[in-house]
């Protein structure tokens, strides 16, 4: 077998390519010289040199390729004319034929003219010309169809909001739930608000079923609008957190939910903090889960949390990790927080990783040319979600006060290095967002209305905004939500199920990053510690708060009956009148630890017969119940102003040991008997003994 290789250097010469008008002329012309010439030397006479050359000159014209049956502009042409176009141009071929190349010489005073196309390619090109016309079928039934509906847009923004505009485009969703319009405003200064202030009622012209809009937006420049337009209600039905468990960035946004054209919204949190306001039952609290779960997702973020109503935002993320569902399994938050004095360890430890990051990463930043700290797995960013924390923020108490301050700090200092918030509150009002700090730097702000009014003044939270209104979204779950990357919108967070935690927990254990050691050392023992079993004893605490009165002798069940101690039978139902008895002296026994008045024919207190030595009730329950009376002492000497579960704790820590969650139980029993009266929510829930209390009689 013989090959053939090709020079390296000097022309390439493609003996089958035709000749266009210049080197046609150009070899008709030579080979006419080369006849002449010959016949000169040869002695031939004039007639046969002219001969010669008229028969090279009609073989050269009768042998010109013939014009392609594509028209040039065709797009099928560059497809076809490619090959000879590039031979043209003096792009490398390869021969045709093997052999020397006078082997593939043209004939004298003639151009070599390319063979017809092979069958296979006019066959291609006819099924390629066929798909060609039924796509622009389908454009032209497509482009009816936008037509009809700018016709109708362009109608009832006329008649609705006074404008003439011109639809430029019409853009179907592809999941099928509406379109948007890309229109121009009419000359003369219009703006797009005075479309999107009208929303509603372009919603009602257009009878669009409820949880559907017709919002305006900025356009490609001031000139233009986009108008959303939805068609069918997406927030009614539940959205489950997709079982996607893989990998996210936070340079990549953490998805929070979904728009009404079924589009994921992700959150860029890198430089921004977050504000999520709700009122109770809008599903703020899911919301939260969903937050920690896309954090949890994150291999470079860090998840801390502050939840001062019993940790109860943080527990389902910690709790698989203790009860030991899994071998090596790390919790779902990095450090959880559920009292004032943990909280304020926490946040001391943000700010001194804040300014240490500062001095000890330099040299990175000035390597990365950048003044923000990279932020990667080897060097996470802590994203501190703190529910309810905008109401800590509006706190007037000194315990509030205080931890106002270091979360301001954070808020201040720490953007550059990496330490972000997630704040929540229960509703948009002045008290949340009067803060300069919370609305200069939470600029992702959701606000989750589930049909709610009070409290919920979207304008103030979404300042600019035109045409948000609460009804729109009056599903759990549903409301707006708005992003410096999108404008403010309805969307629909996702509903995360209990077993969807757990799920979450396992299948990111290994996944979370660990703290860079230069921030380790920096936040110091409070961090390393923060999993220590005295800290994290309440995490693990599942006994129900002691028993008192009528549900210690509920709990003995048929071993012991206090009632026959006191000579009492089960009765009737007691009615409402003796029910208030029994409850006030409770509450005088358990006050002033008197004894139960003698029945008719029992002996006084003085007559009274020795103990015996064998069972002594008293014994058992003294130490608790001296605790007991001293939390109620407590908490009938603060006042109207009322006190707090963490208050009582620290005041009988020392004497009697008492644990914060065994106060929460004693309040609980005190709030459902009458003794105490809650006033307040989340944070700010305080306890007032009834005699206090402004609705009291007593």
């Amino acid at each position: 077998m013989t090959t053939h290789t090709q020079a390296s250097t000097g022309p390439v010469w493609d003996w089958a390519a035709g000749h266009g008008p210049v080197t046609g002329a150009l070899s008709a012309t030579t080979g006419c010289l080369a006849v002449a010439t010959t016949g000169a030397a040869a002695g031939m006479p004039p007639g046969w040199a002219l001969a010669v050359g008229a028969a090279g000159a009609v073989g050269h014209t009768e042998n010109q390729p013939a014009r392609p049956a594509v028209r040039p502009h065709h797009p099928l042409a560059r497809r076809l004319l490619a090959p000879r176009c590039r031979r043209r141009r003096g792009t490398k071929t390869p021969a045709r034929s093997p052999g020397p190349p006078s082997a593939r010489w043209p004939p004298s005073g003639s151009a070599w003219a390319p063979p017809p196309a092979p069958p296979g390619v006019r066959e291609e090109a006819r099924e390629l010309e066929a798909l060609a016309a039924a796509e622009r079928q389908v454009a032209r039934e497509l482009s009816a169809e936008r037509r009809a509906i700018a016709a109708q847009w362009v109608d009832r923004i006329q008649r609705v909001c006074g404008l003439t505009v011109r639809v430029l485009a019409v853009e179907q969703w592809p999941t099928g739930t509406g379109f948007t319009l890309d229109a121009e405003l009419p000359p003369g200064g219009t703006t797009y608000d005075k479309i999107a202030k009208e929303s509603a009622r372009l919603s009602a012209d257009a009878r669009l079923p409820h949880g559907c809009t017709a919002s305006a937006s900025q356009g490609i420049d001031q000139g233009r609008v986009l108008i959303d337009v939805t068609t069918v209600n997406v927030l009614a039905a539940e959205a489950t957190y997709p079982a996607d468990y893989g990998p996210l960035s936070l340079h990549t946004g953490i998805p929070w939910g979904l728009r009404t054209n079924a589009d994921e919204i992700r959150a860029y949190l890198r430089e921004q903090c977050a504000l999520v306001v709700g009122p109770t039952g809008s599903g703020k609290t899911n919301m939260v889960h969903t937050i920690l779960a896309g954090f949890a997702r994150a291999t470079d973020v860090l998840t801390w949390v502050i939840d001062l109503n019993a940790g109860s935002a943080g527990l389902p993320w910690v709790r698989p990790a203790l009860a030991g569902d899994g071998k090596g399994m790390r919790p779902g938050v990095d450090w959880l927080a559920a009292s004032p004095e943990e909280a304020e360890l926490l946040l001391d430890a943000a700010v001194r990783i804040a300014k240490h990051r500062k001095m000890a990463y330099q040299d990175l930043m000035s390597q990365a040319n950048t003044d923000l700290l990279p932020i990667s797995d080897r060097i996470p960013q802590i994203m501190l979600v703190i529910d309810e924390g905008a109401e800590i923020l509006a706190g007037t108490d000194k315990e509030s006060r205080r931890l106002a301050a270091k979360i301001l700090e954070v808020i201040r200092i720490a953007r550059a290095m990496g330490i972000r918030t997630v704040l929540t509150a229960l509703g948009a009002t002045g008290a949340v967002l009067g803060n300069l700090m919370i609305r200069r730097e939470a600029k992702v702000r959701v606000a989750l209305t589930g049909g709610e009014t009070e409290g919920m003044d979207l304008g103030k939270q979404f300042p600019g905004s035109r045409g948000l209104r609460v009804d729109q979204a009056p599903y759990k779950g549903a409301g707006f939500m708005g992003t410096p990357e999108s404008a403010a919108a309805l969307f629909k967070s996702w509903r995360i199920l209990p077993n969807q935690i757990r799920d979450i927990v396992a299948a990111t254990s290994d996944r979370h990053p660990t703290l860079d050691a230069t921030s380790a050392k920096a936040a110091g023992p409070d961090y390393a510690r923060r999993w220590d079993h005295a800290r994290t004893a309440w995490m693990r605490d599942d006994q129900p708060a002691t028993p008192t009165g009528q549900e210690e002798a509920a709990s003995t069940g048929g071993g012991l009956n206090l009632s026959a101690l006191r000579n009492e039978r089960p009765s009737a139902p007691e009615s409402e009148a003796d029910a208030l008895a029994r409850r006030f002296r409770e509450q005088i026994d358990a006050q002033f630890a008197t004894t139960p008045e003698p029945a008719a024919g029992e002996p006084g207190p003085a007559e009274q017969p020795p103990a015996a030595a064998g069972l002594n009730l008293s014994a058992l329950r003294a130490e608790d119940n001296a605790a007991k009376d001293a939390a109620l002492a407590l908490l009938l000497a603060a006042g109207p102003e009322g006190t707090g579960a963490s208050a009582i704790a620290r005041a009988l820590a020392d004497e009697h040991g008492t644990t914060r969650q065994t106060v929460v139980g004693w309040l609980k029993t005190w709030t459902d008997d009458g003794t105490a009266v809650r006033v307040g929510t989340g944070t700010k829930a305080r306890y007032v003994h009834h005699r206090h209390a402004p609705d009291t009689h007593a």
